[in-house]
C-alpha cells in the first residue's frame, strides 16, 4: 500500500484493488469523519489522476459518484467543492454507521453468534479484556 498526497488530500492506494472505490470511500470516510472541511476545493480530475499515476476516467468516476451521494457539487468555471451542508454529510455519516453495523451483525451471524454473544464481545471489548478477541461468559 502505498500513501500519497495531493494537496490537503491524502490517499492510501492499493494498486491491488479496484482504484475507483479506493478513491471514492476514502473521500467519502474523510468527509464523514471531517478530515476534509465542508466548502473545500477538491483537486482537479488531471491533478488527482496525475499524481495518482491513473487514468482519469477513473478519478472522474468516483468524483460522479460522490457528487450524486450529495457530497460534493460542481461550481461551474471553478471546480468540484466538498458540499457545505452539514446536514447532508451528517446524514451520509448516519448511513454509513448503519452500513457498517449491518455488515458487522451480518458477519457475527455468519460465525453463528446470537445477538447476546455479540452484546458479551463487544462488552468485554471496551472493557479491555480483549484477551484473543475476548472473555466469552
Amino acid at each position: 500500500m502505498e500513501e500519497q498526497r495531493v494537496g490537503s488530500f491524502r490517499f492510501l492506494i492499493d494498486f491491488s484493488q479496484p482504484l475507483y472505490e479506493q478513491i471514492l470511500n476514502q473521500v467519502r470516510s474523510s468527509i464523514a469523519k471531517g478530515e476534509i472541511e465542508m466548502g473545500s476545493k477538491m483537486p482537479s480530475v488531471r491533478d488527482l489522476a496525475q499524481e495518482l499515476r491513473m487514468n482519469p476516467n477513473t478519478v472522474m468516476r468516483a468524483y460522479q459518484e460522490l457528487e450524486r451521494d450529495g457530497l460534493t457539487e460542481k461550481r461551474r468555471g471553478l471546480g468540484t467543492y466538498v458540499t457545505s451542508s452539514s446536514e447532508r454529510i451528517a446524514s451520509f455519516r448516519e448511513q454509513l454507521a448503519i452500513t457498517y453495523i449491518d455488515q458487522f451483525l451480518g458477519q457475527m451471524s455468519s460465525l453463528g453468534l446470537s445477538w447476546e454473544d455479540v452484546q458479551q464481545y463487544i462488552r468485554s471489548k471496551q472493557d479491555g479484556n480483549d484477551k484473543e478477541g475476548g472473555d466469552k461468559a
